[in-house]
């Protein structure tokens, strides 16, 4: 009777325990499907290309097999320079540009890549491509991607956008010349400068052209009817909506002509003054000592 209950209690618990793997089993095998499961919507375009080519790769995928692709390029000037349409083959799609004569104006070409006849933000994505005196500008992997929640993942410009621009101000002390020199990694754009009195007004504006190696210079003559606040005056360079092409430096403008900064000459009078000082002290120290 014993050996009976106790064969019954083994059995038992082998079932519990077999049972509590097979669940183990099924929760985890759930786990990886639920982990394994594929986007439900979306596209991804990426465009490839190296310095100095006139051929710019296009590569996508989509979700969608049901319609083609549409990809336009559309010009700096907002002209359509060509248009292509893709089948995707197994959600996979690909073309090649070839930069053309339709491709004479320097600067970002937008290539939008769409599939649905309503404009659908998940399937339609823009990336953009520099393309200066026929060739593309810098070395460039560009991609946007809505596949994996319905937001757009990534927008990158690993290798065209690191820098920006960047400004310096000189001026000398009681000049009302101010020399604006700086540096920009996009030659095809001019540079819109803009300078702003302390009370917020814009006092002057002025629009340069970056030279072949980026360098730019602007000379801003201060003094007349709005320079007649003293105090900080911002110079504001601007590229393009991008706070890496957007850079500012300040002059500290009195009368109408730049302050000097406490600079070389101002530390060697306060040096000065403080000599003078100790040395009067000394004397002063010594004039009342008693005398034996």
């Amino acid at each position: 009777m014993i050996s009976n209950r106790m064969n019954f209690k083994r059995s038992t618990t082998s079932m519990a325990i077999a049972l509590m793997v097979l669940s183990l089993i099924s929760v985890t095998a759930i786990q990886q499907d639920a982990f394994a499961q594929k986007p439900q919507q979306g596209m991804e375009i990426t465009a490839t290309s190296d310095k100095g080519s006139d051929t710019i790769m296009i590569m996508g995928q989509t979700i969608s097999d049901l319609t083609d692709v549409t990809l336009t390029v559309v010009a700096p000037n907002g002209n359509v320079v060509t248009i292509d349409q893709i089948s995707p083959d197994n959600g996979i799609f690909e073309t090649v540009f070839k930069v053309g004569p339709t491709w004479s104006e320097d600067g970002f070409y937008t290539i939008t890549a769409m599939q649905s006849a309503v404009q659908n933000s998940l399937y339609t994505l823009s990336v953009e491509v520099e393309v200066i005196n026929g060739m593309v500008a810098s070395n460039t992997s560009v991609t946007e991607s809505t596949l994996e929640t319905g937001i757009i993942l990534a927008y990158s410009y690993p290798d065209i956008r690191d820098k920006g621009l960047e400004i310096n101000a000189e001026a000398e002390m009681g000049s009302d010349i101010i020399e604006i020199t700086g540096m920009t990694d996009r030659v095809s754009t001019d540079v819109t400068l803009t300078v702003v009195a302390p009370n917020g007004n814009v006092v002057t504006i002025d629009q340069v052209s970056p030279a072949l190696n980026g360098e730019f210079t602007s000379v801003i003559t201060t003094g007349g009817p709005l320079w007649t606040q003293d105090g900080i005056y911002t110079v504001t360079a601007k590229q393009f909506d991008d706070f890496a092409y957007t850079a500012s430096t300040e002059v500290d403008i009195k009368d109408g002509l730049v302050v000097p900064e406490f600079g070389t000459i101002a530390a060697m009078i306060l040096a000065v003054a403080i000599v003078s000082i100790i040395a009067v002290s000394a004397k002063s120290r010594l004039s009342i000592m008693p005398r034996y």
